[in-house]
């Protein structure tokens, strides 16, 4: 199987391993992600996830070997329009076609990204909450040069992080983003040295699991929740969730404080 999973603590590990095809997605491993997703999520001993692609590449998209059902109208139909389509009833819907792009995970996530992320791949990247990049990994919606859009939430997620005008110089164009350049613009929030994404991503991972997870939970669903709300009612969600963790994990939280635990902004002893 293409997909693994490897735990360290509080911290998991998912791996996509397909190094013959550059983690380049096929149906079976869209599933299996999806599922290993989905179980990670619902695990009450896992607090943060890393999402990392194994031999150097994070995923190169879309296996295009798998594309003929795009030639094929019935079998297009069959696979694509009604098995992956958004249910009319509100209902969750299926995974999509790169796999878990349209999970609403409850933990945080963090991809760890080396050498390509581009077309579905980068989308995959952008579904997380946070992306770690090697400084010679790259974005890049190279599926431009084959006629074949972006349908795993690239075109939503693009713009939240970088502003319409660059996410659609970047959409229009199929350019490759280089790491630095995705630092600049806020397309990923750390970049380190080749080879080195996944072990950051991980440090990363273990620093927001030693946290109290209620406000951190707390805080998270908040800035997720109120993108794109008015101001006044982003503030009200914000408030209704977080004093109700105030009432529980904020109390003995700041029973340590006052033992004299954290003085002067130190983590180390929390």
């Amino acid at each position: 199987m293409s997909i693994r999973i490897e735990r360290d603590g509080r911290v998991a590990t998912v791996i996509h391993s397909r190094i013959e095809a550059r983690n380049a997605m096929d149906p079976a491993s869209a599933e299996a992600l999806t599922e290993a997703f989905l179980m990670l999520d619902a695990d009450p001993d896992i607090s943060a996830i890393v999402f990392w692609g194994e031999g150097g590449a994070f995923c190169a998209g879309w296996d295009l070997k798998y594309a003929q059902a795009f030639t094929d109208p019935s079998r297009f139909e069959r696979e694509i329009v009604a098995g992956l389509a958004f249910p009319e009833d509100g209902t969750a819907p299926p995974r999509g076609p790169m796999g878990p792009s349209r999970l609403e995970m409850s933990k945080p996530l963090i991809a760890a990204v080396e050498g390509p992320a581009v077309a579905g791949g980068m989308e995959l990247a952008l579904w997380c909450d946070v992306r770690v990049m090697a400084e010679d990994a790259y974005f890049g919606v190279y599926c431009r040069r084959w006629g074949i859009p972006l349908i795993d939430g690239g075109t939503v997620r693009l713009p939240r992080l970088v502003g319409q005008g660059r996410a659609l110089e970047i959409i229009m164009t199929g350019r490759k983003v280089a790491a630095d350049e995705a630092l600049r613009i806020g397309l990923c929030e750390k970049v380190v040295p080749h080879g080195e994404a996944r072990a950051a991503a991980e440090t990363m991972a273990q620093e927001i699991a030693r946290f109290p997870q209620g406000a951190m939970l707390a805080d998270r669903r908040s800035a997720i929740a109120g993108h794109g709300l008015p101001v006044r009612e982003a503030l009200a969600r914000e408030w209704i969730d977080g004093v109700r963790t105030i009432a529980t994990e904020g109390a003995a939280g700041a029973g340590r404080f006052a033992s004299g635990k954290g003085r002067g902004g130190d983590f180390g002893d929390i």
